[in-house]
């Protein structure tokens, strides 16, 4: 009897991506990630939630957005369309991963976490829709996008990465305070979602309920959990300093600072403004960015180092030398 390949290993025995295509794939959920994170927020921000009045079919006789709907519906159906955009680039990082000579295994189980959380999140977008935009499954849909986006940046930054135990770079006290300052990070993304749920932009123009807090008063609970953020990442700029730290994760220290900065900015501004859908959808985007930058900075404490075969400057020198 001949054993029957699967598509991934039919691919895989074909084709083998560089290194630098196999970041490309990670890195392609990251982006994806961000978008639909982004455009999420723009259906909230239209008020075009409940566009498509059911899920997964727009209408209950139609797959698609009908002319009735008008401008929500094609702004909700589109929203679902990029979904599949989402769900071809964590496919491209699964194929990427598997093609990978030798296979890395941890790599492609990585790509299928995403894969799940996709799938999973769909379905919790459709619960939210079923719910008519119930504030607490809008949190939690939102609060998936964002655990998607945490296992693609893991992935993404293990594209780069050898496969063997990883090496501490700065001292356990450091990377303690990197650890702090991300779970900071995280309760502060979730308490936005609290100040998303007791306040405006509720996501339709009809009676939708909201979370039983005064929005503002969330707003200052948030608020000062963000200073609270703000100063973890200077004591961290600080400290990568004085232990004096690779220059690649002192960089990625001053990259945070940045986001931060810009997204303090934003925030306080769209708070005395009556809290315009463009800064919100602004403030939406600083938060995948930040989050982004803390995940990044707290996996720069460690090293995985590539094998000498894989590295990228060993193969640029062969090159030129050749």
């Amino acid at each position: 009897m001949v054993a029957v390949q699967t598509p991934l290993a039919y691919i895989a025995q074909r084709w083998t991506p560089s290194p630098k295509t196999l970041r490309r794939a990670a890195l392609a959920p990251v982006v994806m990630s961000v978008v639909i994170i982004v455009t999420g927020g723009a259906v909230r921000l239209t008020g075009s939630g409940l566009g498509c009045d059911t899920w997964p079919k727009c209408t209950d006789d139609s797959l698609f957005a009908t002319p009735e709907q008008g401008i929500h519906g094609a702004i909700e159906f589109g929203n679902r369309m990029l979904t599949y955009v989402l769900s071809a680039a964590v496919g491209w990082a699964i194929i990427a991963a598997r093609a990978t000579k030798p296979w890395r295994r941890g790599l492609s189980r990585l790509g299928w976490a995403q894969f799940w959380v996709v799938m999973s999140n769909a379905v919790l977008g459709g619960i939210t829709v079923w719910a008519g935009l119930n504030p607490w499954t809008v949190a939690g849909h939102f609060l998936a996008a964002n655990l998607l986006l945490t296992v693609a940046v893991v992935t993404w930054v293990r594209a780069g990465e050898g496969d063997g135990a990883p090496r501490p770079r700065v001292p356990r006290p450091v990377r303690k305070l990197a650890w702090a300052l991300a779970s900071a990070a995280g309760v502060l993304i979730a308490l936005g979602t609290v100040v998303t749920g007791s306040g405006k932009h509720a996501g339709d123009s009809s009676d939708v309920p909201r979370m039983p807090f005064d929005w503002v008063d969330a707003a200052h609970v948030h608020a000062a959990l963000a200073w609270l953020v703000c100063v973890l990442a200077v004591a961290m700029w600080l400290a990568l300093r004085v232990v004096d730290a690779p220059d690649d994760t002192r960089a990625r220290a001053r990259e945070l600072l940045l986001v931060l900065v810009a997204q303090g900015a934003i925030g306080y501004t769209q708070f005395f403004t009556d809290v315009p859908e463009v800064l919100v959808g602004a403030h939406m985007l600083g938060s995948s960015l930040m989050w982004i930058a803390v995940l990044r900075l707290a996996l720069s404490l460690r090293e995985r180092p590539l094998p000498a075969t894989d590295a990228p400057d060993r193969q640029d020198a062969e090159l030129a030398s050749a």
